[in-house]
């Protein structure tokens, strides 16, 4: 049977670790107790032989033997010890039982005791500061999103209004070209409601005739009015809203004429942050609609505000899920603290004997609002009701696969696999090992132009692999040390990774990547003529696996990891996310990988692979410069993600120190490239002064920065107050080993002479090594980030709500 304390530890929150009850100091506190009680019980001397000594209510009766009337005596003893304990209560003793029934806990004779009972009050009014604040944020975000939802549906009703008066409107032009003001269409309270934008479009207005003009702004009008009283009542402002003042200056005379569209009110103002290269376009050809219906014109005003509905639809409707989610935490954390309460007042009373002062504790904790409240149940019903009704369809079972998405199931299948694959891999790599061996493949006389290919295609697999591999043992370090990874990239817990499928990616790609070696070892050897092809097809397999559209392969993982890329690549135009630095960070550790990928694909573009001429993709001008560019790509991708944090997050000067890091690493690597083309004295100073000076800013940003470590002020000499890892060496060891990784630039300056095969394995060998420092890195950057989150409480993402009151200028 697990102990209450590990399945505690296991079960709480990991980001609100600080507002639990602090059941493992509670439970040193009873042990304490415990051990005190034994050793006063060791100092009372014990009774002579033969003496038995019984405990009643008014105290201990020593008697010598036993006896049949026992059982009498012991049954009239207490019917009399009731009456007389009730004469013999004081007056004053009355007062103090009375303020122990309102709640005041009975003080303990024993030191220990007392402070078992300080302790667990001062836990108590804890937990539930934390929960009513918690429960007043929920609730507050809860009335602002029904808010936000009854004004979607007023701004969707508008849009199905506005269309169907369209319609009605054209068709009634096409029966006759003259219409009087009075015979426009009324509106009703209840669903006429227009859209603000395409009230009268430039077709209408300059076709037919002034009366018919006329007509339709005065349609516009009372549509516009009607949509401001309707959105007004819901707190939504509007910018460019002339009608009110019309209606002041006029005395409510209808406005008629084409310069009366100016004074129509211009939007409904929906705040959705231009997040995406998609969304910023949105937001800058609104505002040019807004100039041009300045002048009279208004072009696709429509299309441009129901795609902006759509986008508020959708934000509420991931706040709808982040609430949910918010509500069932602080559910779980309100029934896990009133068991982790019952469980320890259970030992309290076990070895202490007070049983009033427990149950006046108890009682107090199940009055409390953390145990007592049911605001949270209601407020979680009714949002379960909502999003069934609005974003559901009213279909119950594609509500709940939102609202409670299901974990993946572990199962042996995975974990068969991976040995399966990881088997193949060794013995195909073993029988690949030995047919290069015998046919001299790599020894110093051996093909150079199988050596060059081969060693491109199988280091691009290799590398990616290892990588891969190393994701896995972080994810594997993670969910040990209870980091919530997902919740940090905002990742779906149902299609997540978990360590067991890198690990199978991992060795599927090997096996698959030595598997195609061997059968083009076996072609060469048999005189194919498009032996060298293999490994472009390898290529192209790898690539529609990537993009495959059916939902086999991890599907999401892999789209996942493509819009992630899209992101990086297309920076800074897309909003900054961790997942999208993060994996950025990645591909600064990735170079040698990308320069492998630039040849391999050069190699088959250019038809290399039919004439062996691989020197085409190695001399040739354009390529050193490509490849000098491709070199740069991470860090300057890196570095416009800094830049486009610092202008959304308030000016943190603390990114562009952060871009300026990424930068001298793009001059250590600029100088690198120029000592590998000139070998000179002069070049190899620079060498060892900017890649220094790069080195060292690269690495106090690891350790103060990434990994919060240094400082001096922390309980942990160096390191910071928060630490997950329980043994400390750890962190200097990890410290060390950075900084040796960090300094494998040096071998570029050494110039060891080696021959080509020799090469080739050095080069291989530093370009794992900073692979695995990448993912060394990776798990005191995500528990640093973790840390970063508890300490904020943060266990659920916030979701910007698209509506907002603007003040009308």
């Amino acid at each position: 049977m697990v102990k209450f304390s590990r399945e505690y530890e296991a079960s709480i929150i990991p980001e609100w670790k600080a507002a639990f009850v602090d059941y493992k100091c509670l439970k040193k506190l009873v042990k304490r107790i415990k051990i005190s009680r034994r050793d006063a019980g060791h100092l009372t001397p014990p009774p002579p032989p033969g003496l038995v000594v019984e405990k009643d209510g008014a105290g201990s009766i020593s008697r010598y033997g036993f006896s049949v009337l026992d059982p009498v005596r012991a049954l009239a003893a207490r019917f009399a010890a009731k009456p007389a304990r009730a004469h013999a209560a004081s007056p004053q003793q009355e007062e103090e039982s009375s303020e122990s029934d309102s709640g005041e806990l009975v003080r303990s004779t024993d030191k220990h005791e007392r402070e078992f009972l300080e302790q667990a009050d001062e836990e108590l009014d804890k937990v539930n500061k934390f929960y009513a604040s918690q429960e007043a944020e929920l609730l507050a975000r809860g009335e602002a999103l029904i808010e936000q939802l009854r004004i979607l549906a007023d701004v969707k009703r508008i849009l199905a209004d506005h269309a169907a008066a369209a319609r009605r409107g054209r068709g009634r032009l096409g029966r006759t070209v003259t219409a009087p003001a009075s015979h426009s269409p009324s509106v009703n309270g209840s669903s006429g409601r227009h859209l603000l934008s395409g009230l009268a479009s430039p077709q209408s207005m300059s076709d037919g005739s002034v009366e018919a003009q006329q007509a339709r702004v005065a349609e516009g009008a009372a549509v516009a009015e009607e949509v401001m009283a309707a959105l007004e009542r819901n707190g939504v402002s509007f910018v460019g809203s002339g009608l009110a003042k019309a209606k002041k200056d006029g005395g409510g005379k209808q406005l008629l004429g084409r310069g009366a569209l100016l004074q129509l009110p211009a939007t409904v103002r929906i705040d959705i942050p231009p997040t995406s290269p998609g969304r910023a376009a949105l937001k800058v050809w609104e505002e040019l609609v807004n100039v041009l219906r300045k002048d009279g014109a208004d072009p696709a005003a429509a299309f441009v505000h129901r795609k902006k509905v759509q986008h508020a639809e959708k934000n509420i409707r991931d706040a709808f899920l982040a609430l949910y989610r918010g509500l069932d935490l602080l559910k779980k954390f309100s029934s896990l603290n009133v068991k982790a309460f019952t469980k320890i007042l259970k030992k309290f009373v076990k070895v202490s004997e007070q049983q009033r002062a427990t149950d006046l504790f108890l009682e107090k904790a199940k009055s409390s609002p953390f145990s007592s409240s049911d605001k949270v149940l209601q407020l979680a019903d009714e949002v379960e009701c909502i999003f069934l009704r609005h974003f559901a369809g009213n279909d119950r079972k594609v509500a709940m696969k939102y609202l409670k998405p299901q974990q993946p199931r572990n199962t042996h299948m995975i974990t068969f696999l991976v040995g399966l694959f990881t088997g193949t891999f060794v013995s195909l790599f073993i029988i690949y090992a030995i047919l290069a061996h015998v046919a001299g493949i790599f020894s110093s006389t051996g093909n150079t132009d199988y050596m060059e290919i081969v060693y491109h295609v199988f280091s691009m697999f290799a590398l990616i692999s290892l990588h891969v591999f190393l994701y896995g043992c972080n994810l594997f370090m993670w969910k040990s040390t209870r980091i919530n990874h997902n919740f940090i990239f905002d990742f779906s817990s149902s299609t997540a990774l978990t360590h067991r499928d890198a690990f199978l990616m991992s060795a599927s790609i090997m096996c698959t990547v030595v598997a195609a070696l061997v059968i083009n070892l076996f072609l060469r050897n048999a005189g194919a003529t498009y032996a060298n092809a293999l490994p472009g097809a390898l290529l192209l397999l790898s690539t529609g696996v990537l993009l495959c559209p059916f939902n086999i392969f991890y599907r999401s993982t892999r789209y996942c990891f493509v819009r992630v890329m899209r992101n990086i690549i297309f920076s800074p135009f897309y909003k900054v996310l961790m997942a999208d630095f993060f994996m950025a960070d990645q591909l600064t550790s990735q170079i040698p990988l990308l320069r492998h990928l630039e040849f391999t694909a050069c190699y088959f573009m250019a038809g290399s692979f039919k004439t062996h001429a691989y020197q085409t993709c190695t001399t040739g001008q354009q390529y050193r410069q490509l490849a000098y560019v491709i070199s740069f790509l991470p860090y300057y991708w890196r570095a416009m993600q800094c830049l486009r944090r610092y202008l959304e997050e308030g000016h943190d000067i603390n990114q562009l120190a952060n871009a300026g890091k990424y930068v001298s690493a793009m001059v250590a690597a600029a100088v690198r490239f120029k000592f590998a083309a000139t070998s000179t004295p002069f070049w190899a100073g620079m060498v060892i002064i900017s890649s220094s000076g790069a080195t060292i800013y690269q690495l106090y940003w690891d350790f103060v920065m990434d990994w919060g470590f240094l400082n001096p002020k922390s309980k942990n000499l160096w390191l910071r107050d928060e630490l997950i890892l329980k043994n400390k060496s750890i962190y200097y060891t990890s410290m060390m080993l950075n900084l040796a990784l960090r300094l494998a630039w040096v071998e570029s300056v050494m110039k060891v002479h080696v021959n080509r095969v020799e090469s080739r394995v050095l080069d291989f060998s530093l370009a794992s090594l900073e692979i695995i420092r990448r993912g060394h890195w990776n798990f005191y950057r995500l528990e640093n980030e973790h840390l970063n989150n508890a300490g904020k409480f943060r266990a659920v993402k916030t979701v910007p709500l698209p509506f907002r009151e603007l003040e009308i200028d």
